[in-house]
């Protein structure tokens, strides 16, 4: 399994896992535009949206709209930008959602998009749980 989103869906690479369900999982991207930058992936691989059947957008895309609004609500941004690449920019060829947080004047301008680092792994850990507890605790519907 070349894949390293296949890897980390099968627990064969280490990640920072927000949401681990049937439908998807969503974990911390390694090079976050800024903290909290999460990737929704789909449990079976695709490399583009279109690829994925039709049954799996929905569920999908309900997680990367619940995560949404969980990471404006636990990390204090004022939006969310979301994003999908189909092969041009993506750096890994297995579909995925960009959710990324948003404030006003974080200098994030057009396609000039500068990555960060999280201190650490612990601080990855600590603000995945952060998004975990958030995600878990939302009212269901």
């Amino acid at each position: 399994m070349a894949c390293v989103f296949c890897r980390i869906i099968a627990g064969e690479l280490p990640a920072h896992l927000v949401v681990d369900d049937d439908a998807c999982v969503a974990f911390l991207d390694q090079r976050p535009l800024f903290e909290g930058h999460l990737l929704v992936v789909p449990r079976e691989h695709h490399e583009t949206l279109a690829d994925l059947p039709v049954a799996q957008i929905g569920p999908l895309f309900e997680r990367a709209r619940l995560l949404q609004t969980t990471v404006e609500s636990a990390l204090g941004a004022q939006g969310v930008f979301m994003a999908v690449n189909n092969r041009v920019s993506q750096s890994v060829p297995h579909l995925h959602v960009h959710v990324v947080p948003r404030t006003k004047g974080d200098g994030l301008k057009g396609f000039f998009w500068p990555r960060t680092h999280y201190r650490d792994d612990t601080h990855m850990a600590e603000v995945a749980a952060t998004l975990r507890a958030a995600y878990d605790a939302r009212p269901v519907g």
